[in-house]
């Protein structure tokens, strides 16, 4: 592990600025470790900003070259971006979306759901859910019904068209999504596993928190 402050790199086109400028000097002054990171020193600040400036391995520059230091905060988004990338490539054709899979797959497991719950059980936004329905419900996959007890709340659930749907494309690209994990060792998987339920329960722990919930 490389002994540098690890920051995830700054999104695609997102500006990268080393500080502000100096009255009437045009260069930038150092970040204070009292601004926006006091837990951070202004080295390590600057540190940051050049390691993002460099990191084109990130966005998929030509021939760049993932770094053996690169920390984990920078490896994993990249991962989970390129992933989701791939997962979204293995869904087109098959007359739904990925993140309609998403929808479909939590409300199959727990059918009457309100949208709010679909977002928190899928790590999303309600608003996004919202738009997601929408479209499944257009195409007959999922129906909005008022709670019996309470006709303010509106539940979803997966129609018999929307679990057939949900069948036939899981059916379809589950053995690509698993042929993509052929090279990893066996002998490797016990460490990977704990690894990532470690992760998950990590972050679903900050994101309950971040929520209030």
């Amino acid at each position: 592990m490389t002994s540098q402050p690890a920051y995830p790199p700054p999104a695609p086109g997102e500006p990268v600025s080393p500080g502000p400028v100096a009255p009437g000097s045009g260069t930038p002054e150092p970040p204070s470790k009292t601004a926006a990171h006091p837990k951070f020193s202004p080295d390590d600040l600057q540190s940051a900003v050049e390691r993002s400036k460099q990191a084109g391995w990130a966005w998929g520059d030509e021939d760049a070259k993932i770094p053996d230091d690169a920390a984990l905060p920078e490896l994993l988004p990249m991962a989970a971006r390129t992933m989701g990338t791939f997962w979204g490539q293995t869904v087109q054709g098959t007359g739904i979306t990925g993140a309609g899979l998403a929808v479909l797959r939590v409300l199959a497991a727990r059918n009457g759901l309100k949208s709010s719950e679909v977002a928190a059980r899928g790590w999303s936004t309600p608003g996004t859910v919202t738009t997601v329905v929408d479209t499944l419900v257009r195409d007959g996959l999922v129906r909005r019904e008022r709670d019996v007890q309470d006709r303010r709340v509106v539940r979803l659930y997966v129609t018999e068209r929307g679990m057939d749907k949900l069948i036939e494309t899981l059916t379809e690209v589950g053995p690509r999504w698993r042929e993509c994990f052929d090279y990893v060792d066996p002998a490797d998987e016990p460490v990977i596993r704990k690894f990532l339920i470690d992760t998950i329960e990590r972050f679903s722990t900050l994101i309950r928190k971040e929520r209030g919930t």
